[in-house]
């Protein structure tokens, strides 16, 4: 299986080709945009690719790799557009783009070392950027990483990074031998629980982290209440640090639950799909902020490509009822579950509902193995679902 790391590097010496770069190639976006709008449905990427090539070439004058590029990546926007206009979230629009983005492709726009990255600039040709590296970010420089299409970012503090993928095979474990399975349930109490197949568990508490959270909340809405300019600044500032907070949190959890998976010697990870789990599932009031808010997709999204380097597969389940059915005898009931309580009103079996719910998790993952023996096949849901 392909693992896959993006990593940021500053660069330090951004120039006046390179943003005029990065406004041509959005210019293309909107151009391309436009068309497809027009239209009134998604067209295919290659089709659309025949019908834009000419004007992006002649009339922008972009290079041919990022006239590919473009037309691929509109595509895939309105390919998301589409899906979340199919569960009524939003209807069909014109989308804009800014020159805040641009896709480039290893060895055709871009190569780059450890210490500089050379991009085919507009007007100038390729030109070499130095970038601020990390000790942390070297290892993948060699073998057996290998660069892949990549992207310069505008971040809101208005430096310029430059988003470098890298990627590498990793021999993938035979399902049909694995033995050992895990269920992490994430949640906002805990933000995860883990429980593998011979009941190994583990708890990562959020109870700090949930308290840090709702005094960003209570700031926010002092600021909002206020309603000057500064502080509109500080709120701005104030939310970029909350999602820098809750990132590296997320982080740090994957990585511990990863560093458990190894140490129990688990093959599959199960996890839940979360796909629209905030417009199905009903919260109190007083937790609505924490469960619209807590970035449940980020965390699974980590403990997955983290699964990866390690040679551990993920799986996602399905969530129906993981938290109000008894791991025990299966009996499913509303009322089984209270709070952080689980008590099976039907066979009197007790413990913590999020362990609970993670031993669901576990068993449903377990049965996706009997699926594979079974039908010879594989689950039709994986990550390119989640988005």
């Amino acid at each position: 299986m392909e693992s896959t790391k993006t990593i940021q590097l500053k660069i330090t010496d951004i120039d006046s080709d390179l943003v005029e770069t990065m406004q041509k190639y959005s210019d293309g976006m909107n151009y391309v945009s436009e068309i497809v709008f027009q239209n009134g449905k998604v067209i295919p990427a290659m089709k659309l690719q025949k019908m834009v090539y000419p004007y992006l070439r002649e009339k922008i004058g972009l290079k041919s790799q990022v006239s590919c590029n473009i037309p691929r990546q509109v595509a895939g926007s309105y390919k998301t557009l589409l899906e979340q206009i199919k569960c009524k979230k939003t209807k069909w629009q014109k989308l804009q783009y800014t020159p805040s983005s641009m896709t480039l492709s290893y060895k055709r726009d871009y190569t780059i070392t450890e210490d500089s990255v050379s991009i085919t600039t507009f007007s100038s040709g390729r030109k070499t950027y130095n970038i601020q590296n990390y000790d942390y970010a070297k290892e993948y420089f060699k073998e057996p990483w290998k660069f892949t299409a990549s992207k310069v970012t505008k971040h809101d503090d208005g430096d310029y990074y430059f988003h470098l993928t890298v990627s590498q095979k990793i021999e993938e474990p035979a399902i049909e031998e694995a033995s050992n399975f895990m269920g992490v349930d994430v949640g906002i109490n805990y933000l995860a629980v883990a429980s593998t197949t011979d009941k190994k568990c583990k708890f990562f508490a959020g109870g700090e982290i949930k308290n840090q959270r709702n005094i960003y909340s209570k700031m926010r809405a002092r600021l909002q209440s206020k309603g000057t300019l500064s502080a509109k600044r500080v709120l701005k500032h104030l939310t970029g640090k909350e999602q820098r907070f809750m990132k590296d949190v997320n982080h740090c959890i994957s990585k511990s639950i990863i560093k458990f998976a190894v140490q129990e010697k688990v093959s599959i990870i199960g996890l839940e799909d979360l796909t629209n789990i905030r417009d199905t599932t009903n919260v109190r009031k007083k937790q609505r902020y924490l469960h619209n808010s807590w970035a449940f997709r980020q965390l699974q999204g980590f403990i997955e490509y983290k699964a990866k380097q390690v040679g551990v597969l993920v799986e996602y389940v399905d969530p129906a009822y993981t938290s109000q059915t008894c791991n025990r005898c299966n009996h499913i009931s509303k009322n089984n579950r209270k709070g952080l309580r689980f008590h099976c009103e039907a066979c009197g079996f007790e413990m913590n509902a999020d362990l609970n719910g993670a031993r669901n998790i576990e068993h449903r993952t377990r049965d996706f193995r009997y699926i594979v023996e079974s039908q010879g096949c594989l689950s039709t849901i994986h990550t390119d679902n989640l988005s």
